[in-house]
């Protein structure tokens, strides 16, 4: 039978005060340690983020560029975009971001897991640079990304060519993450700034098809701030996801901040019921994320703005997409610490 908007309200109005009651605990599958100066508040400061907020389990990464502070310019940049100078591929984010998990408690480490981005999405070396690093600290690192592809803004002022979710490089990723059983995070912008249609989705379908056997998380289900800007709201972009999902079986989606609006709630902050409708048609391919960097102040806040979305959901896929889908598409080998 089909779901019209009629039948979501009354749903929505008759689990409303259930829906009140509910107590979510989370997991953030989008948090960067570091910022785009590879500067972070520290792990002091996100431990207490997590407690103070339900906040079970994160993926944790750093930040695969820095920004240059450019000779020319008199005030240091406080964003990649505060002035014209370029980022540059930064591989010693992961450093950094090992060298935290590695000084917390066995009790503690249970609680993060590691993605690695500290390489050139262009560079056909940085697969054999990922193992590398999957050498040095066996059984550390959980997944690969958040891999910066198509990125607005941050892609004109990076240092080199426009990366691409489809080129040699990043095949090679691919075949090493299924090899690992490591999930890859890409953040690949479904369209640019202006063009109202799917420019540039064939880069993504591309990968989720010639490799079947590595799960893909989407980040923000490929939208972005500067998108939004220019166009508000992408009328293409729920048709598509809704195709992809049913296409490609490993395929998942992040709903990190620039999904929640304009897409997941309306003007007045009420849950948009098509939305509600897909992620019950998928209820285990949904994730939520931060995407905070490198400060974490406002963690709990990020997590908890996503409640209204999670409310109208039953219980059941609430929760599932609230924490357990994070966990579920880890390294087999990981599973059953994070399930505690």
């Amino acid at each position: 039978m089909p779901w019209t908007r009629l039948t979501l309200a009354l749903l929505f109005a008759a689990g409303s005060l259930a829906a009140q009651a509910r107590d979510y605990a989370y997991s953030d599958a989008h948090l960067h340690y570091v910022d785009f100066f590879q500067e972070t508040a520290g792990m002091d400061k996100l431990l207490k983020a997590m407690a103070d907020n339900r906040i079970d389990h994160v993926m944790i990464s750093g930040i695969p560029v820095a920004k240059k502070w450019h000779e020319d310019e008199p005030k240091r940049p406080r964003y990649y975009a505060g002035d014209d100078a370029d980022a540059y591929w930064y591989s010693a984010t992961d450093v950094i971001v090992a060298a935290a998990v590695n000084k917390l408690t066995p009790g503690q480490r249970q609680h993060f897991h590691p993605f690695l981005s500290g390489f050139n999405p262009n560079d056909k070396n940085s697969a054999a640079h990922i193992q590398r690093m999957l050498d040095l600290n066996p059984g550390l690192w959980q997944g690969i990304g958040e891999v910066f592809t198509r990125h607005d803004d941050l892609t004109a002022i990076t240092a080199g060519d426009t990366p691409r979710a489809n080129n040699e490089a990043m095949t090679r990723i691919y075949h090493l993450a299924a090899e690992n059983d490591l999930p890859v995070m890409l953040h690949s912008n479904i369209t640019s700034k202006r063009e109202r249609n799917p420019l540039y989705l064939a880069e993504v379908e591309e990968p989720l098809r010639n490799h079947p056997h590595t799960r893909f998380i989407w980040a923000h289900a490929g939208t972005s701030k500067e998108i939004h800007r220019h166009q508000v709201q992408m009328d293409f972009l729920l048709p598509t996801l809704s195709r992809m999902l049913e296409a490609y079986p490993n395929l998942y989606i992040d709903l990190s901040w620039s999904v929640l609006t304009p897409y997941l709630l309306d003007d007045a902050g009420q849950p948009r019921p098509e939305w509600v409708k897909l992620v019950e048609r998928f209820p285990e391919r949904f994730m939520l994320g931060s995407d905070v960097v490198g400060r974490f102040n406002k963690l709990g806040k990020q997590m908890r703005s996503f409640d209204p979305f999670l409310d109208a959901l039953s219980e059941g896929v609430a929760r599932k997409v609230a924490r357990d889908n994070f966990l579920a598409i880890l390294p087999e080998s990981t599973r059953d610490g994070a399930a505690d």
